[in-house]
């Protein structure tokens, strides 16, 4: 991947299961989608286990058109992930798909977490020594043995330290809103938020918590993409995921995408104020001034790193339009 990537160009992630979806090349090709997006095949639940084999060689197939047709045109690249099941999965696919490295961005890891994290993170590292790839990993905190209170702190603490490894290669830190909530036999309807599940939302906080300093955190998946209020419900939770340190969404239909892109441009107020404090004047005696608006305070010392957040969102997803 020669592109220079951070967290926040992920965004919007489409989930497409590896060995369906046979029109996804001319689907890309002819710029269907809302954009910008990523694109992450999935090798993992949305296959079953017999037919693995079958569907790595289909996506090899879909790699190979994708690699050619952008070789023949000028087309809107996503960045593209491949969701592997396991650390020796992933180890033999970096590797057979090294001559796709020009457009497969990288890796997502699933269940990813204490009991499997040393191994993925030394498959990581002999990928890299053995064919000298500059590929981009996705860890998903989505295992069912976070739930344990008595050493989801200490273990969280244990994987944060383990990835420092790797950080060069973390792109983004994900978390799996539907596998938690099946650990507790919950699902959300379409309007209600994840934050409204409270023992997942306690997860949640406590991934932003652990992760959220060094990396940027996704938010988690919204199943709705049709019927009544699915829209609305999808505004409402990205809304919250962004009050709680959450940056993207993992999608699994392409009219979400522009749901999502929209909600993550910035507003003018925040941008303007952004500016200001990112372009502070360093000999100034005060730290503190009113707003653009001159309807809040902006402290330098207070605001940096959510001004610095705005600008990065500015940058990939624009800003609002002002009221008419």
């Amino acid at each position: 991947m020669s592109r220079k990537v951070n967290g926040y160009d992920v965004g919007a992630l489409l989930y497409c299961p590896a060995n369906a979806h046979s029109g996804i090349v001319d689907a890309l090709k002819n710029e269907r989608y809302p954009r910008p997006f990523s694109l992450a095949f999935c090798l993992e639940d949305t296959v079953r286990e017999d037919a693995v084999e079958a569907a790595e060689q289909e996506l090899y197939r879909t790699l190979e058109r994708i690699d050619a047709a952008r070789k023949e045109r000028e087309f809107y690249l996503p960045l593209i992930f491949i969701r592997i099941r396991s650390p020796r999965q992933l180890r033999r696919l970096a590797s057979a798909f090294y001559g796709f490295s020009e457009i497969l961005t990288g890796f997502i890891l699933p269940k990813f977490f204490v009991e499997n994290c040393g191994e993925y993170i030394k498959t990581v590292q002999d990928v890299r020594a053995d064919t000298g790839s500059d590929y981009y990993y996705m860890p998903i905190f989505e295992s069912a043995s976070m739930i344990d209170l008595c050493r989801r702190y200490s273990d969280l603490a244990q994987v944060k330290e383990r990835l420092e490894e790797i950080s060069d290669q973390i792109l983004n830190i994900r978390v799996g809103g539907n596998d938690l909530s099946h650990a507790f036999g919950l699902r959300r309807h379409v309007n209600n938020t994840i934050y409204e599940l409270r023992p997942v939302a306690d997860l949640l906080t406590d991934i932003v918590t652990t992760f959220a300093g060094r990396y940027v955190v996704s938010g988690p998946v919204w199943e709705y993409y049709a019927g009544s209020g699915w829209e609305s419900g999808l505004q409402k939770e990205i809304e919250m995921d962004l009050l709680c340190g959450f940056i993207g969404k993992t999608v699994i239909h392409p009219n979400q995408i522009p749901v999502v892109n929209e909600c993550l441009k910035v507003s003018p107020a925040d941008y303007q104020d952004a500016c200001r404090i990112l372009n502070w004047d360093s000999a100034s005696p005060r730290l503190v001034l009113s707003s653009a608006e001159s309807t809040r305070m902006n402290e330098y010392n207070t605001h940096f790193h959510w001004a610095d957040r705005i600008i990065q969102l500015a940058r990939v997803y624009g800003i609002k339009a002002e009221p008419a």
